[in-house]
């Protein structure tokens, strides 16, 4: 009902996901750590890719869009009113970690839900890596 289309620019650009938006809804490991509203840290991770797929796959909510290489986008639609938060990971194999994105689609503010949700993945992925 609240999905809207899928953003135009996911994915990666010269290594990078795309910048955070400008509203609070969003948060990036890419972001300026300066910028308290957006930045997280990445994950650290040494590990199978597949294991941060899976560890993405069994959060509630999520499907899988799409999988290429060392890149992953997933979906996480809210149980009751169906909003659409994009997320995305990055693994960097020689950096040992995963830079993430998460945004909503719609709104401007989430409630930290964006942030909350890559904590939660952050104890998954560490659980396996």
């Amino acid at each position: 009902m609240f999905s809207f289309r899928r953003p135009g620019n996911l994915g990666v650009t010269d290594g990078r996901l795309a910048p955070p938006k400008r509203t609070p809804n969003c948060v990036s490991s890419q972001a300026d750590p300066a910028d308290r509203e957006h930045y997280i840290p990445a994950i650290a991770f040494r590990g199978n890719f597949s294991d941060v797929e899976k560890a993405v796959a069994a959060m509630r909510g999520a499907t899988l869009i799409r999988r290429e290489g060392n890149y992953l986008h997933a979906e996480y639609r809210t149980p009751i009113m169906r909003y659409v938060d994009d997320v995305e990971l990055l693994y960097d194999e020689r950096a040992g970690v995963v830079h993430v994105r998460s945004a909503s689609r719609l709104g401007r503010r989430d409630f930290g839900t964006n942030r909350k949700r890559v904590e939660a993945l952050r104890a998954l992925i560490s659980a396996r890596g």
